[in-house]
């Protein structure tokens, strides 16, 4: 699910984080970074199991309909297309997404407010009108669906992002990534396989401990971080070098001198982009080529035994 380009972004966070607390605990940082990634997951089970919730806020609905005192014909006979959606039914009878979601005690027991106010949403769309009047469907058709409700709803509810922002800091810069996860997995969902396979947090095992080496590594290589980007810097203030702007310098150093089996080349690119994504224009620029002297100096010196490209 995380590939290593998240995990440096979690990893930057959670260094930024570190420096600005004064903390010297190594390990209540390494941690923190952990328990960080560990919510990215959380948030992927929260927002399969609001789906789950969404439709059996649904069937709820049907049966008190059903149940008036005065029902109408369209209660007693209601369109019953939604709750027989085949894709969210893979996913409130899964019973891995179940046992996951009851050992991180992830629930929206009391929240369910929120997901009639997310359903009754849905239902004044009209993709879920034009959906609920379809005389039949097939699996494909039943997950496009699905997948739409994502695009057009669950990321944009104002109600929802609140929801998360109080749940957890850590889910403001996850949230993009979770629901395209979201939508990778329910990809997965055809005529050939009607289940629903849960992506796991890593990709591989070893990814944990990349993580959790470019932390450490990054902290215990600061004096020697701090003497090379003075040394490439002497005609800036350093003082007044963004702080998470020598926290990504830092990080990029430190993985091309002390991780060799990554290519200097996609350390480079991977930096490139984290400046793109967290430093403003003209950091992007003053980060990109220190990054370049240096790599030319680390090669001219033997300091990198490694592949450049």
């Amino acid at each position: 699910m995380l590939n290593r380009r998240h995990l440096r972004v979690k990893v930057l966070q959670s260094l930024y984080a570190f420096f600005q607390s004064g903390n010297d605990d190594l390990a209540a940082g390494e941690k923190e970074l952990l328990f960080g990634i560990e919510k990215v997951y959380d948030l992927y089970l929260y927002q399969f199991q609001l789906l789950s919730e969404v439709l059996f806020q649904a069937e709820k609905q049907l049966e008190e309909n059903r149940n008036k005192h005065l029902p109408l014909e369209q209660d007693l006979n209601p369109n019953t297309r939604f709750i027989q959606n085949a894709c969210l039914r893979a996913i409130a009878d899964d019973g891995l997404l179940k046992e996951f979601c009851k050992g991180r005690k992830i629930i929206w027991t009391n929240d369910l407010d929120l997901v009639r106010k997310l359903l009754a949403h849905i239902q004044q769309q009209k993709y879920y009108l034009d959906y609920v009047d379809l005389p039949h469907t097939s699996i494909n058709e039943d997950r496009d669906f699905v997948v739409k409700m994502i695009k057009k709803d669950l990321m944009h509810f104002e109600l929802l992002h609140h929801f998360y922002e109080e749940k957890s800091i850590y889910w403001l810069d996850d949230w993009e990534l979770v629901n395209k996860m979201m939508i990778k997995t329910l990809l997965g969902i055809d005529d050939d396989n009607a289940s629903l396979v849960l992506m796991e947090l890593f990709k591989e095992e070893e990814d944990r401990e990349f993580a959790r080496e470019l932390f450490r590594r990054t902290i215990v290589s600061e004096s020697e971080m701090d003497r090379i980007i003075a040394a490439r810097t002497q005609n800036w203030d350093i003082e007044r070098i963004a702080l998470m702007d020598i926290i990504i310098m830092k990080m990029a150093i430190t993985e091309i001198l002390k991780f060799p089996k990554i290519p200097v080349k996609v350390s480079l690119n991977e930096y490139i982009e984290l400046s793109k994504m967290y430093s403003t224009p003209k950091s992007k620029v003053f980060i990109n080529g220190i990054l370049d002297k240096l790599v030319e100096e680390f090669v001219q010196e033997n300091k990198v035994n490694k592949l450049i490209k």
